[in-house]
């Protein structure tokens, strides 16, 4: 069973970064990580998907990891044993809007596996050391990787 009051803040971070991100794309691009035990300032993203039921539009700060081809973003969901809303949206439509600071682009989208899988998940393990404890809390359910394939 979930927790309002986590579910509230986390709700909140969200609109409030996602504002930000709006009104000021170079200041809201990097995340201080450090009140959910992250190192600091981390780069994030603004992903765009279509809910596959609802048809809404949802737009969701992420942090990424600059990979060969594009970008990574990790379905982590703080580690709950459901994958995230936008991960099942983006399996539904396959194309995303997504902006990197100033930068708004559509892009494909990809579930890495294997040897590809493992090292950008190392990456941003290193990069955002809580991504392996949410594997943990995870369970079963291995954290997709998801890169992100601009459209230019």
């Amino acid at each position: 069973m979930s927790d309002p009051m986590i579910e509230a803040s986390t709700t909140g971070w969200i609109a409030q970064h996602r504002d930000l991100y709006y009104s000021d794309p170079e200041k809201g691009h990097l995340w201080d990580s450090t009140f959910a035990g992250g190192p600091g300032p981390l780069p994030t993203l603004l992903l765009t998907t279509t809910g596959r039921k609802s048809g809404n539009e949802s737009v969701m700060p992420l942090l990424y990891g600059k990979v060969d081809g594009g970008y990574a973003i990790i379905a982590s969901k703080g580690g709950d044993p459901k994958h995230p809303g936008w991960f099942h949206n983006i399996k539904a439509q396959g194309e995303v809007k997504a902006q990197v600071a100033a930068d708004v682009f559509q892009a494909n989208t990809r579930v890495a596996t294997g040897a590809e899988r493992k090292a950008i998940w190392d990456q941003m393990v290193a990069m955002y050391p809580p991504f392996g404890d949410y594997q943990v809390k995870a369970g079963d359910r291995e954290i997709p990787v998801v890169v992100l394939e601009p459209i230019r």
